[in-house]
């Protein structure tokens, strides 16, 4: 099975920290050139360090704020002059939790522009090189909601649903060019979203960090939330060459806390 990803390179949004530092770290174990996407230099330096360099990539960064979609419009203009892009992996942070009954239209429209319009702006802008390498692979890191609404996330739950139709409708188009188009849909895993979703509902139930935990691991049949790295393998393999065949689809990796089939 081949996996390698040497000769190839990556952008990965969201990647100084969480699900996007796990993947792109995995990627450059398999030979990938990283190029990291966030707001903040500083973090991106940082996160560099901790790539694997053994393929002599020439791993780098690109500075851009998902919150202004211009700015990823402008760091992508001028980066794929230069380069083409075999592998995308779109991620960015979750909005606030919250009911939706309470959700005001402005977080609706912040929460469009920084998950459905930056993925169409960054895809927009990879294409074409992808077209032409004969090799592609957009991979979104989008959420188990897709498949069950989760509680208290309605703004979420509304864009991610929005974020994975548009994502089958590329991977029809895009199939016919050897480009696949997939979604990776991460369960509870140990990030800071996660610790921030705990601190809310321990909050609101005036109970322990401990107990919200416990209530949220005995709904998982795994009983333990994700590692990041546990995503970031999945994110992995759908970029290798061996998910070839593999297009147009939602894998949950949640230890199996999703209903649905």
């Amino acid at each position: 099975m081949n996996i390698s990803l040497e000769n190839k390179t990556a952008i990965i949004c969201g990647s100084t920290q969480g699900i996007g530092l796990a993947t792109a770290k995995e990627l450059s174990n398999l030979g990938a050139t990283c190029i990291l996407m966030a707001r903040n230099q500083t973090a991106l330096i940082e996160a560099l360090k901790q790539l694997n360099y053994s393929f002599n990539q020439p791993h780098n960064y690109l500075v851009a704020d998902f919150d202004n979609p211009s700015t990823v419009k402008s760091a992508m203009v001028e980066f794929i002059k230069k380069n083409t892009v075999h592998i995308l992996v779109n991620n960015s942070g979750g909005p606030n939790a919250g009911q939706i009954t309470d959700a005001t239209e402005q977080q609706f429209l912040d929460t469009f522009n920084r998950h459905l319009i930056c993925n169409h702006i960054l895809t927009k802008a990879v294409i074409n090189g992808m077209k032409e390498a004969g090799f592609g692979r957009i991979i979104n890191i989008i959420s188990t909601s897709v498949k069950i609404p989760l509680p208290n996330l309605g703004v979420s739950n509304t864009i991610r649903g929005a974020v994975a139709s548009w994502s089958k409708t590329m991977a029809n188009e895009l199939g016919q060019f050897n480009i696949t188009v997939n979604n990776v849909l991460p369960g509870a895993t140990a990030t800071g979203r996660l610790k921030n979703i705990i601190e809310n509902n321990a909050s609101k139930k005036n109970i322990t960090l401990e107990e919200i935990e416990n209530e949220m691991q005995k709904e998982i049949p795994m009983k333990r939330f994700a590692q990041p790295e546990e995503i970031a393998n999945a994110v992995a393999f759908l970029a290798s060459p061996a998910a070839s065949y593999i297009n147009g689809v939602s894998i949950p990796v949640d230890g199996g806390r999703t209903g649905s089939l």
